[in-house]
């Protein structure tokens, strides 16, 4: 078995001796040849690399951002064919959140996740799932147009200025932003297949899978049903005030079913399309992809073979 293992050594949660002991626990079992990245991007490049040279996995130590660049990398922008032939992905966690981990079913913990990775490639233990994309890029789990963006958006400008992405000033950040822009009144339009359109929407979801993200250890499911079998779910707002949203928030923590009358949801549609008169802020997978006027999101069903446990388990710890 030929494996590439893509480290991002400056993800929140890795270290230098983390790192070096599962870089042993994987070398121990299967020669494992190691990438760091070194730029933006360079997750992908490696990833374009490893269906190149034929590897049979690629294991990917970093967090959400690392995982998302080497999956655009292995299977190309969504307007090309894929390749006929990828290597299976696994995800070993080493960022602040990640959601595409402990989503499909992989230990937070480095380490155990290690041990875990490997017996699943001991047994053969993949699974095929469906991604959302744009019109030339992938996401695993969520993209969003307006207030999470923001959010994802300041967050990165805080981690340029040498600070952490710890959970807890994820959280201040998020209260920040949602208050300070309470009152924007920048809209857009969000239409969805087999939808009318919804106007005046201040921001919008859209989930791969669910959990939608976790708030430390508790799961935020802002489309209960959507998962990597079915195609995408959407959640939009057509408020951002904090008064008719705190009862949505308290909801969605609490983890009953999404509902207020500001609300539009449906958690299986084959796309879904924004539409704004001035550009705004759109993320994928919590990374700030830039300022859009229109952008649109469909879904592909099995083009990604994952390793992880078999169904569609989470780790909640």
């Amino acid at each position: 078995m030929r494996v590439m293992l893509i480290v991002n050594p400056f993800a929140t949660a890795t270290s230098p001796a983390g790192r070096d002991a599962l870089v042993n626990t994987l070398s121990a079992h299967f020669p494992v040849d190691v990438e760091h990245t070194t730029h933006r991007g360079h997750a992908g490049e490696l990833g374009a690399r490893a269906v190149a040279d034929n590897y049979d996995a690629v294991i990917v130590h970093g967090g959400d951002g690392s995982v998302n660049e080497t999956v655009n990398g292995l299977l190309g922008p969504p307007w090309r064919s894929a390749p006929t032939r990828l290597p299976a992905l696994a995800v070993i966690p080493g960022g602040s959140a990640n959601v595409f981990a402990r989503t499909l079913g992989i230990d937070p913990d480095p380490l155990q996740a290690t041990r875990q990775i490997i017996d699943l490639l001991d047994h053969g233990s993949h699974r095929r799932v469906g991604l959302g994309h744009s019109a030339d890029r992938w996401f695993l789990f969520n993209a969003g147009m307006g207030i999470d963006a923001i959010i994802v958006h300041a967050m990165e400008d805080k981690r340029h200025a040498g600070k952490a992405a710890t959970p807890a000033r994820y959280l201040r950040t998020t209260i920040a932003s949602f208050l300070r822009n309470a009152r924007d009144t920048k809209t857009f339009t969000v239409t969805a297949a087999g939808h009318d359109p919804v106007e005046d929407t201040r921001f919008a979801f859209i989930s791969n899978t669910s959990p939608w993200t976790y708030l430390g250890r508790r799961e935020i499911r802002i489309n209960p049903a959507t998962g990597f079998g079915t195609r995408l779910g959407v959640f939009a707002a057509t408020s951002t005030g904090v008064l008719r949203n705190l009862p949505l928030a308290t909801r969605l923590v609490a983890g009953r079913t999404p509902k207020a009358r500001h609300l539009f949801r449906d958690d299986d549609v084959a796309w879904v399309a924004f539409a704004a008169p001035e550009a705004l802020d759109v993320q994928m997978d919590g990374d700030y992809i830039g300022a859009f006027t229109d952008i649109r999101f469909d879904h592909r069903s099995d083009v990604l073979d994952v390793v992880a446990p078999a169904g569609e388990p989470t780790v909640n710890r």
